[in-house]
C-alpha cells in the first residue's frame, strides 16, 4: 500500500474517500470541494452529514462495491485515495485501490501535507480536544489574526467542521491519537489536554500510549510552543527553541481566578504570563469549559489575538454539536446530548451538570463505544456513572469491532453503586422506556449512534 508515496496538491484532480461521512474525514471532503476537486467516496450508512456533503457536491454511496466508483476516480495518476483507519482492512474498495497501486493516505497524512506550509495550531489529548480546538478556531477566525480550521465536531457558530481563510498563516487542527494519526502533523504550537489511557486495542499498554504522546511533542517546530495541562502524566521531549507553558483551571502559566458562577452565567479572570484579562464570559456556561477556554485562549494569546478579540470570541462561542449540546433547557426539563465516551470525560460531564443542577435528579442514557474499551475500562465507567442518580445502559456500539465473548453492558451494570436507579435497555425501546419515567435532567452519553435517537427523545420530552 502506497501510504508513503506522496502526491502534490496541484497534481490531484480527484479525491476518493473511504469513510467519507466521518467527522474528521468530512472536513477534508469539504476542503477539497472548496478547491474545485472532484470528490466522491463511500460511507457505511447515510447521515445528516453525508446528505450535506452530497448537496455540497460530493458523490457518496453506501455499498462497498467497486462498480459504484465513478470513472473519473479510476485514473491513478490524478486521484488521491483517503481512508480512515477505522475501516476494516478487508474492505473491497480499499483492497481494490491497494492492489491497483493508487496513492492511498490516512486522513492525518493528508492534513499534514495541506498544513505543512502553514503554522499548525494543534490540540491533542484524550478528551477536551474538540471543544478546545473549536473554541480556539472561533476566537482566531473572528479576530484580525484569522485561521483555517479542520475540526472534530460541527461548530454551532459556522454549522461546519471546516473554516477557511485565504489570508491567515494559521491552521487549527484537532490532533487525533487514534492509530498514532497525530504523528503525521507538523505542529507549530500544540495544546495537550489529557493523557488518560485510551485506544488500548491499538496501543496495548498505558506506557505505549504515553510514549506516543511523547513522540508527538518532538514534532513541535522550533520557535513554537507546547501548552500542557498541569499535572498530566507526560514527560514532553520538545526540540530546542520550543517553549513549554502549563495551564489548568486553578494554576499554571495560564489559569483562571475570581470565578463567578450564577444566573446561568460563568465569568472569570484569565491569568497569562504577562497580563490579566478580566471578566471573561463563557458563551457555553458549564464549568468544564473554564479549563477548555483557558487552553484555547492561551493558544490565541500566543498567536497575537488582542484582549478585546479574546473576550468577544469567548462570549460569542456557541459550542459544538454533541458537546454539552442543550436540546431543551427550561424550568421543568433539561435535555442535552454529549459525545463523552471515556470514563474521565463522562466523570467531567456529570460533575459539570451537577454544578449547574445541584438539586435536580440527573438521568443518563449511556451507550458504551467499542467492546475493547468496555473490556478495558468497565470498572472506571461504572465509577463515573455512579455519580448520577439514574443510569439507562444501552448495548455496546461495536463501530469497527467484532463482539468479544463475555463483554457486554452487564459488566458496567454489575459494578454500578448499590442503591442507584439503573436498568439495561435496547436502543429501539428507549422511547417507550422514557415514556414511563419522570425526567428532570437527562443526558445522552456516547460516541455511537445514540445521537440518532436525540430528535425523538426531544419530541417526547417537549410534549410532556
Amino acid at each position: 500500500m502506497n501510504t508513503d508515496k506522496k502526491m502534490e496538491i496541484d497534481q490531484i484532480k480527484s479525491v476518493y474517500f473511504i469513510g467519507a461521512g466521518g467527522i474528521g474525514m468530512s472536513a477534508l471532503v469539504r476542503y477539497f470541494l472548496s478547491k474545485g476537486k472532484n470528490v466522491a467516496g463511500y460511507d457505511r450508512t447515510p447521515s445528516e452529514l453525508t446528505k450535506e456533503l452530497i448537496t455540497e457536491g460530493a458523490k457518496i454511496h453506501y455499498d462497498d462495491n467497486v462498480k459504484l466508483i465513478p470513472e473519473e476516480f479510476l485514473d491513478m495518476s490524478s486521484t488521491l485515495i483517503v481512508f480512515t483507519p477505522a475501516i476494516p482492512k478487508e474492505h473491497t474498495e480499499f483492497t481494490f485501490f491497494t492492489k491497483q497501486g493508487f496513492v492511498i493516505q490516512k486522513r492525518a497524512q493528508v492534513l499534514g501535507i495541506i498544513t505543512k506550509a502553514s503554522k499548525a495550531l494543534c490540540v491533542a489529548g484524550t478528551h477536551g480536544k474538540t471543544t478546545t480546538s473549536t473554541m480556539a478556531a472561533h476566537i482566531l477566525h473572528q479576530s484580525k489574526v484569522d485561521c483555517t480550521a479542520f475540526l472534530g465536531g460541527i461548530s454551532k457558530n459556522y454549522q461546519s467542521n471546516l473554516i477557511l481563510s485565504d489570508k491567515s498563516d494559521f491552521t487549527v487542527i484537532e490532533a487525533d491519537e487514534f492509530d498514532r494519526s497525530f504523528h503525521w502533523l507538523h505542529p507549530y504550537m500544540s495544546v495537550i489536554t489529557a493523557t488518560d489511557p485510551d485506544h488500548l486495542d491499538i496501543y496495548g499498554t498505558k506506557e505505549a500510549y504515553l510514549e506516543s504522546f511523547e513522540k508527538y511533542t518532538t514534532l513541535i517546530q522550533p520557535g513554537g510552543c507546547l501548552i500542557i495541562r498541569k499535572g498530566i502524566a507526560l514527560h514532553p521531549k520538545v526540540q530546542d527553541k520550543v517553549k513549554i507553558y502549563t495551564y489548568s483551571k486553578d494554576e499554571g502559566d495560564f489559569h483562571a481566578e475570581n470565578i463567578r458562577i450564577g444566573n446561568g452565567a460563568i465569568l472569570f479572570d484569565f491569568i497569562t504570563p504577562q497580563e490579566v484579562i478580566k471578566d471573561i464570559q463563557l458563551g457555553v456556561p458549564i464549568t468544564i469549559n473554564i479549563e477548555n477556554g483557558i487552553a484555547a485562549m492561551a493558544l490565541c494569546w500566543l498567536s497575537g489575538v488582542s484582549v478585546e478579540e479574546i473576550k468577544n470570541g469567548m462570549a460569542s462561542f456557541e459550542g459544538v454539536d454533541r458537546r454539552f449540546d442543550f436540546k431543551i433547557k427550561n424550568d421543568k426539563i433539561v435535555f442535552l446530548s454529549d459525545y463523552a465516551h471515556h470514563p474521565s470525560e463522562i466523570k467531567q460531564s456529570i460533575l459539570s451538570i451537577r454544578d449547574l443542577y445541584k438539586d435536580k435528579k440527573i438521568t443518563a442514557i449511556f451507550q458504551p463505544h467499542l467492546y475493547t474499551r468496555t473490556r478495558d475500562f468497565y470498572k472506571e465507567f461504572a465509577a463515573s456513572l455512579s455519580l448520577l442518580d439514574e443510569v439507562i445502559l444501552l448495548d455496546i456500539y461495536p463501530a469497527r469491532e467484532l463482539p468479544i465473548p463475555g463483554v457486554t453492558n452487564k459488566l458496567i451494570y454489575d459494578n454500578l453503586r448499590e442503591g442507584m436507579e439503573k436498568c439495561m435497555c435496547s436502543k429501539e425501546n428507549i422511547i417507550d422506556l422514557l415514556k414511563k419515567k419522570k425526567i428532570e435532567v437527562l443526558i445522552t452519553l456516547g460516541a455511537g449512534d445514540i445521537d440518532d435517537y436525540v430528535v425523538d427523545i426531544q419530541k417526547l420530552l417537549k410534549n410532556r
